[in-house]
């Protein structure tokens, strides 16, 4: 990409309010990670009904920005944002006083569907003020913060399970924080005149989002690399502790670990996709991620001590966070017109493949390692397949969108030259 910025860009508050609603997913799922197997005990569940609320929450969270994607589209970005905000307030309540694994399950459902509404306006709001290099930039800053928030999570559940049960964990406090930020700080950034128009163009959006092969090749890579790192969210928690030992407060110390490079290696991914290749960048972080699977594959048959475990982990969560600045911006820099939808699509196939990975890895046993390894091994074969045959190299410019679209676009420029 040649990389040049629009004149319209986020300043320091705005960009700040965007990057925080990006936590909703890494600390709706990663909170009370520490505390599962003290849940699956008090509820007298069984390990997999108990892995099923992180799936629950994550078909939320890829429901949700389908839903939330074309609206925002519509009716621009901060109703659906206002309406996602009090329905995650209520839902995190809900997830405190459920009495049974069942009602559990339904609050996390929620609880997804309305997080996913930060997520999706955060990179669509993002898409509308930024482009080019700044664009590239905002996606690395973004992973870097879901790596942040992936770290706060479980360490700040480790250290609150020395102080409450698993109910304290599920606070409304940061759901209160945000929307109390955005009631400040945050302005409109899809004026009127460029959004859609209804059911029918939306679907005629999505048509012609799913006609690009590009942009099918990214979303797939994307959801299917972090597909595998929810597998690992979804099973690490019981191989480490109750397979390898691990307290609640050393399991979040580990994860932490592990979501630090999380951070760097995202950073790392668009520095580099920016100056080198967005295609290269994305071939070699899936590249990371295989071989972090295969050390979990070596571990589950060789029986590899911790800190082979841990260093598979890392490399995994490094590789998975490399390639996430690029795919992005892969699927959603030429579709400025469509951002909300984009957005939508690509953040369905990484929660929405997540969900599906995450309760396979439980099957073989909740410390088994080797199921963990198949699934993540899995999910990077697939992902290679994606990039060999449907990214590639672009032979040519890309099929213009419809005219409606197209009518968008030249709105979009009219404001950004203002």
């Amino acid at each position: 990409m040649t990389g040049t910025t629009t004149a319209r860009t986020a300043g320091p508050a705005l960009a700040t309010l965007l990057l925080l609603l990006t936590v909703f997913g890494p600390i709706s799922m990663d909170l009370y990670l520490p505390v599962l197997p003290a849940l699956t005990a008090e509820l007298g569940t069984a390990t997999s009904a108990a892995q099923f609320t992180l799936t629950a929450c994550l078909i939320g969270l890829a429901v949700g920005q389908m839903i939330a994607g074309p609206l925002s589209d519509r009716f621009g970005r901060k109703i659906p944002l206002m309406v996602g905000l009090v329905a995650y307030i209520a839902a995190s309540v809900l997830c405190a006083v459920s009495p049974s694994i069942e009602t559990l399950i339904a609050a996390r459902l929620i609880q997804g569907l309305a997080g996913a509404v930060g997520i999706v306006i955060s990179q669509a709001a993002g898409r509308d003020v930024y482009s080019g290099s700044a664009l590239i930039r905002f996606y690395g800053k973004v992973t870097v913060l879901g790596g942040l928030a992936a770290i706060i999570g479980p360490f700040l559940g480790g250290q609150l399970a020395r102080f409450t049960d698993w109910r304290g964990i599920f606070l409304a406090l940061l759901g209160a924080l945000i929307m109390a930020a955005t009631l400040a700080i945050y302005r409109e950034t899809l004026p009127k005149e460029m959004r859609t128009t209804g059911m029918t163009q939306s679907m005629r959006d999505f048509r012609t989002l799913f006609s690009d092969k590009l942009f099918v090749g990214a979303v797939l890579i994307c959801g299917l690399t972090h597909a595998a790192l929810f597998a690992y969210l979804a099973g690490a928690t019981y191989i480490l502790q109750d397979g390898y030992g691990l307290s609640p407060q050393g399991y979040a110390m580990a994860f932490g670990a592990n979501s630090a490079g999380y951070m760097i290696f995202g950073w790392i991914g668009g520095r580099t996709a920016d100056r080198w290749s967005e295609r290269g960048t994305l071939g070699l972080g899936v590249l990371i991620t295989g071989l972090g699977s295969l050390g979990l594959v070596y571990t589950g048959l060789m029986g590899a001590p911790l800190p082979v475990v841990l260093v598979s982990l890392f490399v995994l969560a490094s590789g998975v966070a490399f390639a996430a600045p690029p795919a992005a911006s892969l699927a959603l820099a030429d579709y400025p017109e469509l951002a909300g939808t984009a957005s939508s699509v690509l953040g369905f196939a990484r929660f929405g493949l997540g969900g599906i990975a995450a309760p396979l890895v439980g099957l073989g046993g909740a410390t088994a390692v080797l199921p963990l390894g198949i699934v993540t091994v899995s999910c990077v074969v697939l992902s290679f397949l994606a990039l060999l045959v449907l990214v590639g190299r672009r032979k040519g410019p890309r099929k213009p969108v419809d005219h409606e679209a197209e009518a968008r676009t030249g709105a979009i420029s009219a404001v950004t030259a203002e």
